[in-house]
């Protein structure tokens, strides 16, 4: 109001509305989700080029997004940090972009709960996405379906990879858990580019649910505008830094009920990194130093 000279009851009403704006005009553009085999094939080669994680269409995670609620809506907003918020589920490329996101689930909701719930869950299980069929990893003979990786709050299935669960983990299972989640960290990373250049999502938001979500919205759709428009000038992607060890200390991953075929999945993605062709010099450090 200050810096504008402009009352705070004018800015209130026009801001929300070119937050609208801003999403209604970017979103088809900027935020779409692929839906071609070509499109999951772009992706998946680039994750395995920076991030040396083959069959992989994005890394799932959700975000809190703190807010001040009206006293009518009780506690159904309260998390289980002790804030109100609601929760966007996001899906992030190679490169830092959202190519998918679900804003609005109050954040009493888990990620998994929220994921299973999503239309993204329902497009998965119908095939309407248009993944890539199931192929090979390079160098072996079993075909494997295209991935998401994902943490422990998601389910392990044929096209979700999640960590093993930490306790009594073998060495081998030590480097997978390593690989995917430097593969993983892509979409906290990304959350992390949004929230600082968009600051507003840093604190709570003193607005109605309706306006957060049309915030937050704003926000991805100019980040996705800024991150394919202006590239790594934005981002801040070096890919000469891709291909080192990079990665801070995993936190304890946990489990949930799986199908038998998605464990032989994981474990083929696990032999595969664990051997000669789809092993990376550091990460025999990365699981010693980090104690994984």
């Amino acid at each position: 109001m200050y810096s504008t000279r402009v009352h705070e009851s004018s800015i209130s009403r026009f801001i929300p509305e070119v937050a609208q704006a801003i999403y209604k005009h970017l979103h088809i553009k900027y935020v779409k989700t692929p839906d071609t085999v070509g499109e999951w094939l772009t992706i998946a080669e680039e994750f395995d080029n920076l991030w040396q994680f083959p069959n992989c269409l994005g890394a799932l995670d959700g975000r809190h997004i703190k807010f001040t609620p009206p006293r009518s809506d009780g506690s159904y907003f309260f998390n289980y940090k002790g804030d109100h918020s609601i929760v966007l589920l996001a899906l992030a490329d190679a490169r830092y972009k959202f190519s998918y996101i679900n804003v609005g689930c109050n954040g009493r909701v888990s990620d998994g709960g929220g994921f299973k719930d999503s239309a993204l869950a329902t497009a998965m299980s119908t095939n309407r996405l248009n993944f890539p069929p199931a192929t090979a990893l390079p160098g072996r003979i079993r075909p494997v379906p295209y991935v998401i990786v994902a943490d422990d709050a998601c389910p392990l299935k044929d096209a979700i990879m999640k960590p093993y669960p930490f306790r009594g983990l073998s060495h081998d299972e030590r480097i997978f858990n390593y690989r995917l989640s430097r593969a993983r960290r892509i979409i906290e990373n990304a959350f992390g580019i949004l929230a600082n250049r968009f600051r507003v999502l840093l604190n709570p938001i003193h607005l109605r649910v309706t306006k957060v979500e049309t915030i937050t919205l704003a926000c991805v759709a100019l980040h996705n505008y800024l991150a394919t428009e202006n590239g790594n000038l934005y981002t801040d992607l070096n890919e000469n830094d891709c291909t080192k060890e990079d990665i801070n200390k995993i936190s304890r991953q946990g489990g949930n009920k799986s199908t038998q075929n998605a464990r032989d999945i994981r474990e083929e993605f696990k032999q595969y990194f664990c051997s000669n062709i789809g092993s990376v010099e550091w990460q025999e450090r990365a699981v010693n130093n980090y104690n994984m």
